[in-house]
């Protein structure tokens, strides 16, 4: 049986914020990258796969500074990453911190694209420094395959509204939102977004329940006796 709170939640969510309209992308002849839909050619593609690298353990806000310095250096592409030196790579995308490590792995990246790796989790995968949570942005984001991509924003919530639990693994996860959810690219790519918003404004790691505008579906908050108005159905 479907769980229809999980597109209650979603309604919601869009209701409030609108559409996010992620992952950000540089517009041709522009530096910085900025919301326009997503993707729509190969360079871009490239630019997702490599933010997704850029932003593990840090703020978008780090990640995109690093974008616009490889963008300023004419170097956001699989062949300019390959043939640039390595230090040169870490300096230029130090505001994401972990550059040495990052500029590895966006090397390791370069190399995939430029061979014409299988677009593919499993391929994905394969590559050092990409774990389920790399990939499945690279695979939703870039190339627009419907894999639901899970993190730590997501955990909290969800967590919270006692509909993951939190000893789910990455893919126990996933699954309860492939379950519960129509198979769709633009859904997934909306809902993700979306729960990061509300993560950033309402369901913080200290919680700001006032806040919230999923108080009232929400275990966390109705532990304190509240009712529910997100009744579970279907």
């Amino acid at each position: 049986m479907i769980d229809t709170r999980y597109m209650r939640i979603y309604e919601r969510l869009l209701g409030a914020y609108g559409p996010r309209g992620w992952w950000p992308v540089t517009p041709p002849g522009e530096t910085v990258p900025r919301y326009t839909g997503g993707p729509r050619t190969p360079r871009q593609r490239f630019e997702v796969a490599a933010g997704a690298v850029l932003t593990q353990n840090t703020a978008w806000a780090n990640a995109s500074r690093a974008i616009e310095r490889l963008n300023t250096l004419g170097a956001m592409s699989p062949a300019a990453i390959r043939d640039m030196d390595e230090r040169a790579l870490a300096e230029a995308i130090r505001p994401a911190g972990y550059y040495n490590q990052k500029a590895k792995r966006l090397k390791i990246l370069a190399a995939f694209f430029l061979e014409g790796g299988k677009r593919s989790r499993a391929a994905l995968l394969a590559l050092h420094g990409v774990g389920p949570e790399t990939a499945d942005s690279i695979l939703l984001y870039a190339w627009n395959i419907p894999v639901f991509v899970i993190d730590a924003y997501t955990r909290r919530m969800f967590g919270r509204l006692g509909l993951v639990p939190e000893s789910a693994d990455y893919d126990e996860a996933q699954a309860a939102f492939a379950g519960n959810l129509p198979r769709s690219a633009g859904l997934y790519r909306e809902y993700h977004a979306l729960i990061v918003e509300h993560g950033k404004r309402a369901c913080k790691k200290v919680p700001v329940c006032k806040k919230c505008l999923l108080k009232t579906a929400c275990a966390l908050y109705l532990s304190s006796g509240k009712r529910t108005s997100i009744a579970r159905s279907g």
